[in-house]
């Protein structure tokens, strides 16, 4: 699906890469808004739940990387520049893809701003630091691994909220399914996690894992209800929201209860032994 079209292709030349080139952040920041309103109106209606204000976001900061890289342009320092002077996540989302792809190269440099952006008091750039880091992991699998090591020691929730989020086997992360113990390897430091969205994330990778991994995830699941931690049977529980689905009665005997509550899903033992 192609959003972008000559129109808009030449509105980013005049209204932002201009600006920019002549220090007219502001004007630029500005505009990068606007750009994103038109990208997102070319989005067909049937395909906005899949293809949102996100993919805008990638497709418009890729371009922008692209084109300064071809014109020789300082993109760091520019793209620093828009991250540090932006107060919406639109433009702030923008310059942090830029740097992801800048990252590719040389990711030391990037990623201050992914904490930055992961401890944001906006909920959009916390989401964005994690789906736009996930490409560094595909690049640099050992270095990023001994990073989020690292982090997941962190005091901060949302720091390793972080950790469990880029982890998640999506898009750059499919390979995870062929390698489950990469993520696993860190994901195993927050069994036990006691706050709330980094707890979530946890049992959401599980989850997600258990779509085409359920062996794997069914031992897990019995480890951490075994454990005795009330955390780790959260994580557990969440992590059966869709094993649940097929094998109900498998779900329910090992996390030791007569019913499986997913949002309004009630599964109940007596339903299943009844047929």
């Amino acid at each position: 699906m192609e959003i972008l079209n000559d129109e808009i292709e030449k509105k980013i030349q005049n209204d932002i890469i201009n600006n920019i080139l002549q220090k007219e952040y502001d004007l630029a920041i500005s505009n990068i808004t606007n750009i994103l309103d038109e990208l997102y109106d070319n989005i067909p209606d049937n395909k906005r739940i899949s293809y949102g204000r996100v993919h805008t976001i990638k497709v418009l900061s890729k371009y922008l990387y692209s084109r300064l890289i071809e014109i020789e342009a300082p993109v760091y320092e520019i793209a620093s520049h828009i991250f540090n002077k932006s107060d919406n996540f639109k433009s702030k989302g923008v310059s942090l893809g830029m740097l992801s792809f800048y990252g590719l190269n040389d990711y030391i440099k990037v990623l201050p701003y992914f904490e930055s952006a992961a401890v944001s008091s906006d909920w959009n750039m916390r989401e964005l630091s994690s789906i736009l880091f996930r490409k560094l992991i595909k690049k640099y699998p050992d270095e990023m691994k001994e990073y989020l090591l690292q982090l997941v020691k962190s005091d901060n929730p949302n720091i390793r909220r972080f950790v469990g989020e880029t982890l998640r086997p999506v898009q750059e992360n499919r390979w995870f399914y062929n390698n489950p113990d990469y993520p696993l390897s860190i994901l195993k430091n927050m069994f036990k996690e006691s706050s709330p969205y980094p707890r979530t994330s946890v049992g959401n990778n599980l989850s997600d894992l258990a779509r085409r991994l359920p062996d794997l995830i069914y031992d897990l699941v019995r480890e951490l209800v075994d454990s005795g931690d009330k955390n780790s049977y959260w994580i557990a529980y969440r992590a059966c929201r869709n094993l649940v689905k097929k094998e109900p009665i498998k779900v329910m005997d090992l996390l030791k209860v007569d019913e499986y509550k997913y949002k309004k899903r009630v599964h109940k033992r007596n339903d299943y032994q009844r047929n």
